[in-house]
């Protein structure tokens, strides 16, 4: 399948997107949204998968900071996860044409889903988290800790340049930084979840090193709108890397009647 790739200029950034079977005359796009060390390039073969199977557009952005869009060098904000869907996810949505989405978001990825939904209610018609945190458990933060002294390991961080290149650093920093201060330690989803309409699903691995089930739990029981949750066995921190198959043909049968 093809794609396309897209730079978008905003007030203050330079975005990279790309694009799966894109076109305005299609159904509503499913609007990929990645993980704290995430990029348009490491959700790998899932969105071409996930255009094929549910016969819809899906776009993927690399957030400020991140992949080929521009640098960042401040710290993110403890407002950062609320903050993407007013400005990178909207701005990206204006120049694109995109009226009606489906919001899906992996790890922080799927918390940001669920704040574009709740901003955005009357053009949101489905949501989508895989993995995604709702509020901060101490199973995630020492899943970070765990990857801080993983990534003491050149070899670990030279995997990651493949992606970041140069803004490496500033990429492990903002993920870990943040989620260990203490200016974000009372972080939640609950105020944005009871305005989500949207229909919702919730995925979620078992075996996730970086959040309980009480994560989708959260997620599914404080959503305004109709919600399901499946939790896989054998699965961790990625399931749409661990069982792509089983995740996409999920997603298909939920957005049936979106």
């Amino acid at each position: 399948m093809s794609y396309s790739d897209i730079w978008v200029t905003g007030p203050n950034e330079e975005i990279f997107v790309r694009a799966w079977n894109y076109s305005l005359d299609s159904k509503s796009p499913i609007v990929l949204l990645h993980d704290s060390l995430g990029s348009v390039e490491l959700w790998r073969n899932f969105p071409e998968l996930l255009s094929e199977a549910t016969k819809r557009p899906v776009i993927a952005y690399d957030r400020p900071g991140f992949g080929k869009s521009h640098e960042l060098y401040a710290p993110l904000s403890a407002d950062f996860i609320a903050d993407e869907s007013a400005i990178t996810f909207q701005t990206v949505r204006n120049k694109l044409g995109i009226q009606k989405f489906i919001a899906l978001g992996h790890s922080v990825g799927g918390a940001m889903a669920i704040h574009c939904a709740s901003r955005y209610p009357d053009a949101c018609e489905a949501v989508i988290t895989l993995a995604a945190q709702s509020f901060v458990e101490d199973r995630t933060l020492q899943g970070v800790k765990s990857a801080q002294q993983l990534f003491k390991d050149p070899n670990q961080v030279d995997k990651l340049k493949k992606y970041h290149g140069d803004k490496t650093k500033w990429v492990l920093d903002a993920w870990m930084n943040t989620w260990l201060s203490e200016e974000f330690a009372l972080w939640s989803l609950s105020t944005a979840l009871p305005k989500v309409t949207a229909k919702l699903l919730a995925i979620h691995g078992k075996n996730d090193e970086y959040g309980s089930v009480e994560h989708p739990e959260r997620i599914v029981n404080f959503t305004g709108g109709e919600s399901r949750l499946m939790l896989m066995d054998n699965t961790a921190h990625f399931p749409h890397r661990e069982h792509p198959q089983k995740v996409v043909d999920a997603i298909k049968e939920f957005l049936v009647n979106a």
